[in-house]
């Protein structure tokens, strides 16, 4: 019985022991998760902002060409079939099938308008010549008349004046025949040269636009110019290209053959951050497609104008950023982290953007271990730390959040609030004039 009751003492007390133990250590993770040390080292000023890769340099698949001279006019033409994205394609391997329909149609009026000019050159070509013929024919019997009558008035020589001058009229009458048919011939032939030629120019008119559309119907048939992956083309509205989209004589890519060797990073940030970006600052680049991979790149262009994304009134401006070496694993579209770096400061004091507190005045504080409410000059800040020009030393514990009794805190710092106030107007007298240059967009 008493061994029973020394092994339940033991027992009660080793849980007590380990009760303790735990409330210990619960306190201990609460207060380290209460405050924080203010830190001093190198800072790193930075945007973030998600993007996604694009290729730096590709080959665009395109659609019919509407050369200049070819008698054709289109619009809006419907993809009616195209090879899954992201295919592997050799060059002249199939790519898509464009609707033929309107084309088709065409084509088929411009036959039966070939058809009906031939047919109308073959007539005439057949009506010269008859009536050609038959006017030559005439002009030979006019001839054999007028021989005819200058032989008549010849033998007549020696028959009375009434009779000689019968035959000088008959002679004369026939001549005059004569000349009117050469004449009619003359005029007849002209006419009908002209009809010809007309008739010709439309047989080839209406035979040029017939091949020119076989031509282009050929190209409906679209097919890869070079070997590569194929992407599909983004619009302006930002939606891909697939069957059932359309392509216009203006717009005539249907995909794309970017190079994998070489991509970019594209992102927008807004009118504040801009004003901090500069070609050649670094970027630290994330892949979501391949979350324990770290990429590398450099800014390689910044947007001078802002736009509107669709669904948003924000302006923003674009950045591109070359990512560096080359992974063939990287495909367009893969959304991207862009860490980019706008400058580094050593020897910097900072603490987590939490701490920091404001008032109705907006003016800055943090509260310290020691019941202290600092009021603080801040500086840049990049997505979790700010910077602390004035009223914070290294190895001060602040508070994360605010404590249970902030009106016990002590107010230090006050030489402070003029300045931060004077700085506070300056920066809001740029921002005004910024705002009131001309063609500024904002």
């Amino acid at each position: 019985m008493k061994k029973t009751l020394y092994t339940t003492s033991i027992v009660i007390a080793a849980a007590f022991i380990l009760l303790f133990a735990l409330n210990r250590i619960g306190s201990k993770r609460t207060t380290n998760e209460f405050y924080t040390k203010v830190q001093k080292g190198q800072f790193e000023i930075s945007v973030i902002s998600a993007g996604e890769l694009l290729a730096e340099k590709s080959v665009d698949i395109k659609g019919p060409e509407i050369a200049m001279g070819r008698d054709i006019r289109f619009f809006n033409i419907k993809i009616q079939d195209l090879i899954p994205e992201g295919t592997v394609v050799k060059e002249g391997d199939y790519i898509a099938t464009l609707d033929r329909t309107d084309l088709n149609n065409s084509l088929k009026d411009a036959q039966d308008l070939l058809t009906t000019r031939q047919t109308n050159l073959d007539m005439k070509l057949l009506d010269s010549a008859v009536v050609l013929n038959d006017l030559r024919d005439g002009i030979k019997n006019q001839r054999f008349i007028v021989q005819e009558a200058v032989m008549t008035l010849h033998n007549s020589k020696y028959e009375p004046p009434t009779t000689i001058r019968q035959a000088e009229i008959e002679l004369d009458k026939s001549q005059r025949s004569f000349e009117q048919l050469q004449r009619s011939y003359t005029q007849i032939l002209a006419q009908n040269k002209t009809d010809i030629i007309n008739q010709n120019y439309w047989v080839k008119k209406v035979s040029r636009r017939v091949k020119d559309i076989e031509e282009v119907l050929s190209e409906f048939t679209v097919k890869a110019p070079a070997p590569g992956m194929v992407i599909y083309k983004r619009e302006w509205s930002g939606n891909k290209r697939k069957v059932g989209s359309m392509i216009d004589p203006f717009d005539r890519v249907v995909a794309t053959l970017p190079d994998l060797t070489s991509m970019l990073s594209k992102t927008y940030v807004n009118e504040i951050d801009v004003s901090k970006m500069k070609i050649g600052q670094n970027v630290n680049i994330t892949i979501d497609a391949f979350p324990k991979k770290m990429y590398t790149g450099t800014v390689s262009f910044v947007a001078n104008v802002g736009e509107k994304l669709l669904n948003s009134d924000d302006k923003v401006f674009e950045v591109q950023i070359k990512v560096e070496g080359s992974d063939l694993a990287l495909r367009p579209s893969m959304t991207t982290g862009n860490k980019i770096i706008v400058s580094t400061v050593k020897d910097a004091i900072y603490i987590p953007v939490e701490c920091v507190q404001a008032g109705v005045d907006s003016i800055p504080f943090v509260y310290t271990k020691k019941g202290i409410k600092q009021i603080v000059l801040l500086g840049e800040s990049n997505e979790k730390y700010v910077l602390i020009e004035k009223g914070l030393d290294a190895g001060t514990l602040l508070y994360l959040n605010n404590p249970e009794n902030p009106e016990k805190f002590r107010l230090e710092g006050k030489e402070l609030i003029q300045i931060i106030k004077e700085r506070e107007k300056a920066k809001n007298d740029v921002a005004g004039v910024y705002r009131k240059k001309p063609g500024r967009i904002l």
